[in-house]
Parts: C-alpha cells; sequence; structure tokens
C-alpha cells in the first residue's frame, strides 16, 4: 500500500519510523514549513491536496494541529482513502458529526490514533474488566507545560486552534481508556481552570469532572505539576481494587509486570502503542477488517470532553 504523510514535526516522524519499520511504501510527505521536509528520501509537498492527487496514496496519515485534522479527514474519506488520524479527532461537536458522516459513506476507513489501548497492561485490564465489571475508577494525569512548551508552535494554548487544554492534548489519552475499561456515563459535572498559566494561554491548564450514570468515575488532570508524574487509573469492581501504572497493574496489592523491551519513539508520553496501532490499522485495510478505533468509537472520548467544557460546575447530560 502507498502511504503518505500530513504534518512532518515529532509525532508525524513517529509514523514516518514506524512506517518504515513495517516495509511500508511511504511516497510523501507534506508540511507547510518546508523546512521540516529536507532530506527524508521521498517527495515532498507543502499543500496536501497537491499531494493526494498527484500522489493518489491509500493511506493518508494526519499528523497536524488538532484545528486541521477535521477538515482533512472529511476531504480524504470523500476521494476514497483511508485516514489515521493522530489525536484528538476535532475540536468541535460538529466536526465529530462531518468526519463520521464522511466515514459512513466513504469506501475508506477512518482510524483514530488511540495509541494506549494497545500497551500490554491495558490490553490486560480490558479482557479483565470484561469478566469483571468496573462499579467505579478515578483517573490522574500531574504533568508540567510550561512557557517553553507553549512557545514552541503558534497553535497551542489557543482555543481556535488546538481547541482547548490540557484535557484535549495531554489527558484525552487517560479518559479515553476510563470509559474504554468502564463504559460511557450519561451525565459529567465538572469544572475547568486556568491556575497557573494565565499569562501564557486562554485555554484551561487544570480540570476536574464527576461521571455519573449506569457508569460513574472521576477524573483530575492538571498542566501545573513541578515534573511529568506517572498517570494514574484506580478501579474497582464487586471483589477487585485494580491500579494501572506505567508498564504495570497493581491487581489487590499484587503487582503484575508488562515492562517489555519496546522502543520509545518520539516523545515519552506517547508510550509504546503506535507500532502496534499503526500495525493492525494496515492489517484492517488489506483484510477487509473493520478498525476497532474509527470515527464512532474515537468519538467517545470527545463526547466526554465536550460534556466537561460545557458543565461549568453544572450537570450536563452526555
Amino acid at each position: 500500500m502507498k502511504s503518505v504523510i500530513i504534518g512532518f514535526g515529532v509525532i508525524g516522524r513517529v509514523h514516518a519510523e514506524v512506517l518504515k519499520n513495517q516495509g511500508a511504501e511511504i511516497a510523501a510527505v507534506c508540511d507547510t514549513d518546508s523546512s521540516k521536509l529536507s532530506g527524508f528520501g521521498c517527495r515532498s509537498y507543502c499543500d496536501y491536496i497537491d499531494m493526494i492527487e498527484s500522489e493518489k496514496p491509500d493511506v493518508v496519515h494526519i499528523c497536524t494541529p488538532h484545528y486541521l485534522h477535521a477538515d482533512m479527514s472529511v476531504e480524504c474519506l470523500k476521494r476514497g482513502i483511508n485516514v489515521l488520524c493522530e489525536k484528538p479527532m476535532c475540536i468541535s461537536e460538529d466536526d465529530v458529526c462531518r468526519i463520521s458522516e464522511a466515514a459512513l459513506h466513504s469506501s475508506a476507513q477512518f482510524g483514530l490514533v488511540l495509541q494506549n489501548r494497545y500497551n500490554a497492561a491495558n490490553l490486560f485490564v480490558k479482557k479483565y474488566t470484561e469478566i469483571n465489571p468496573v462499579i467505579d475508577g478515578f483517573g490522574i494525569v500531574n504533568w508540567h507545560r510550561d512557557r517553553k512548551y507553549y512557545a514552541s508552535a503558534s497553535w497551542h494554548g489557543k482555543k481556535s486552534t488546538e481547541g482547548g487544554g490540557v484535557l484535549i492534548n495531554q489527558a484525552l489519552h487517560t479518559l479515553d481508556l476510563m470509559q474504554w475499561f468502564i463504559g460511557m456515563p450519561s451525565e459529567v459535572t465538572a469544572n475547568t481552570c486556568n491556575f497557573m498559566l494565565k499569562d501564557i494561554i486562554e485555554v484551561e491548564d487544570s480540570a476536574m469532572a464527576v461521571f455519573s450514570g449506569d457508569r460513574k468515575f472521576s477524573f483530575f488532570a492538571t498542566n501545573t505539576g513541578s515534573t511529568d508524574f506517572p498517570v494514574e487509573i484506580t478501579l474497582k469492581t464487586d471483589k477487585d481494587y485494580i491500579k494501572i501504572l506505567p508498564d504495570a497493574v497493581m491487581l489487590n496489592g499484587e503487582l503484575i509486570d508488562f515492562k517489555k523491551d519496546n522502543r520509545i519513539l518520539g516523545k515519552r508520553c506517547y508510550g509504546t502503542g503506535h507500532e502496534d496501532l499503526i500495525a493492525d490499522f494496515y492489517d484492517c485495510i488489506k483484510c477487509g477488517r473493520k478498525f476497532p478505533i474509527d470515527a464512532g468509537e474515537g468519538g467517545k472520548v470527545m463526547k466526554l470532553i465536550f460534556g466537561i467544557y460545557k458543565s461549568k460546575g453544572e450537570i450536563v447530560k452526555l
């Protein structure tokens, strides 16, 4: 299959490295900043429409800033090109609907990169909780993002281009895992605020949410930590307490270690799931199998995030 990549920053290069390792044909890469394109060893473009019209790829990897994801995904799907899009799926509820509609009427597949679902510890917990349903849970993301981070890209920290702050960028993966393990709640009561970064960003640096209904859990995320602390998820079943740590699970006090020799590609916070997720997406295309993280599945975490942003301390139906 013939592949192209739109957006050739850090995460675009992660996709490129994975594709090369897996023997895929990377026909071209695209970025509006031409300085990122030199020396990669394939054709390069500064306009993605020119690229897809010239190259006629089978798969497009979208690794651009958040606000570009929806238009690019819809355009490619309308042309029958398979799309693998980095998170978030988009930055508005209307765009969730647009992508879902385009995917429904396309001959191609849409896949969203929620790579933490492919980590060994998380796969173990998913299988375990399918047999032993979760009755409550708590998740926490306590990371550090400062002025230097937000200055590294002009679209960071702006509502119109990033879509939000810590929730839609850093904490999305953890929130997605919680609904994947527990199921979708029907209500949320939440607040977001900017504690420490008021003079730097126009979006939230912290958020707290309590989800309720048939499925319930609570969640806290902040970018105000002094460093990046390990993400933690704690789940309660009828008989068990499960704590999920990086590369390990604590089940009723017993540590189960899932650490393996996977290389970290790109930033450490990306984890090790990109290789398995990308391999699965390509296998789905080859075999005619439905990729499990499609627009409907990927849209679930977006519904949670948009509900948190709407809440402002009041109960919001999801």
